[in-house]
């Protein structure tokens, strides 16, 4: 049985994550290919690869697995990866009911990057996923960062600004 870990919180930019080893820094996207607000916007000022891969990823849909719950991993340096996790469904207009946040896609999606982030030898790093745009509660969230990451074994470092 791995060893539980608890999430630890810091202040600071989760695009540049300290540290030795291999690092995988996890997002939430939509579900329409949407990409330009929150914190991808920050990822696309460092790597222009999550962006590009994210757009093909969902015009290539027909043949692939975009969707809820869905995670693309992208390598953006020789020990770093960037988790484009689907877990909103559309996005906050004028007329929405409720945030688009999903929690059960992020569940979902949480579970496949552990497994990812085990057979990486990966640590992974966040922003307060599916909290900004996404109209989240981290007190929902933060169960599944636990149950499906440090729960596993896999470290997990928050990041607030």
């Amino acid at each position: 049985m791995a060893e539980t870990s608890t999430i630890t919180y810091v202040r600071g930019d989760a695009t540049a994550p300290p540290g030795k080893g291999v690092q995988v820094i996890a997002h939430v996207c939509n579900d329409l290919g949407g990409w330009g607000k929150g914190f991808v916007v920050a990822l696309s000022r460092r790597w222009s690869e999550p962006e590009a891969a994210y757009r093909r990823w969902h015009r290539e849909r027909a043949s692939n697995d975009f969707g809820l719950g869905a995670v693309q991993l992208v390598r953006v340096g020789e020990h770093l990866w960037v988790a484009n996790m689907v877990g909103q469904r559309g996005i906050r207009t004028g007329r929405s009911s409720g945030p688009p946040v999903r929690y059960e896609a992020i569940d979902a999606a949480l579970a496949t990057l552990g497994g990812h982030a085990l057979d990486l030898g990966a640590s992974v790093h966040m922003p307060r996923i599916g909290c900004g745009l996404a109209g989240g509660r981290w007190s929902s969230v933060e169960p599944l960062v636990t149950a499906r990451l440090t729960g596993r074994g896999v470290p997990v470092t928050v990041y607030d600004q």
